[in-house]
């Protein structure tokens, strides 16, 4: 059996019950300062986990860790009215950008306690005697990289991803309006997708990695 499960497992754990509720909830903040209270009044503006979990979306992340492929799932969508968004298409983007962002400060705030072990010999001796240790240690480190894997994967320019949001949000009416009639195959283009990154050759995998070296120092 691979060693990693367990430490892997115990990291969606933690991504289930913190990492999904904030980054819905914000969603529902960025929302609700731009002037939608929609998801306030569903009772989503918050961390409780229970309201933010979607059997579905929690259980590919499980599955992810369990495989050792890709990390992707998702919580339950945050609702939002764009008609009473202050900003019109740009508040639309920037509450889809709320939520991957949430994912990368979460994995930058990971990456300080882990630069430090990695910087430090007795911290390195302490993970490498010690189980306890290390299992702290790869929890932390497969934290961040779910939370890396995350943030690319919603920025993708992909309906109905957070990433096809920002980017219709910031183009002009026109290009946004014409861009809308392929929103129909986005599912067709995320399962080719998965494809690519089971065979290694896909660009999820590689930005993310590119970001995790970044944040990690290797």
């Amino acid at each position: 059996m691979d060693p990693n499960i367990v430490p892997r497992l115990i990291a969606v754990g933690i991504m289930l019950l913190l990492a999904f509720p904030i980054h819905e909830f914000s969603h529902a903040l960025a929302a609700f300062r731009l002037g939608d209270s929609t998801a306030r009044y569903q009772g989503r503006l918050t961390l409780d986990p229970r309201v933010h979990f979607d059997p579905i979306g929690g259980g590919m992340l499980a599955l992810g860790a369990v495989i050792g492929g890709i990390f992707v799932g998702w919580a339950k969508p945050t609702p939002v009215n764009p008609y009473n968004l202050e900003g019109g298409r740009r508040g639309e983007a920037l509450v889809a950008l709320a939520g991957p962002a949430s994912n990368l400060v979460m994995a930058a705030i990971a990456a300080v306690p882990f630069r430090l072990i990695q910087a430090s010999p007795d911290m390195l001796r302490l993970v490498a005697t010690n189980q306890v240790a290390e299992l702290l240690y790869l929890v932390l480190f497969f934290f961040l990289i779910i939370n890396v894997f995350l943030f690319v994967f919603n920025l993708l320019p992909i309906p109905p991803l957070d990433g096809w949001k920002v980017l219709l949000g910031f183009l002009d009416a026109r290009t946004a309006y014409n861009l809308r009639q392929y929103e129909q195959y986005g599912f067709i283009v995320i399962l080719l997708l998965f494809f690519l990154e089971f065979r290694g050759t896909g660009p999820i995998g590689l930005i993310a990695g590119a970001i995790i070296d970044f944040l990690t120092g290797s």
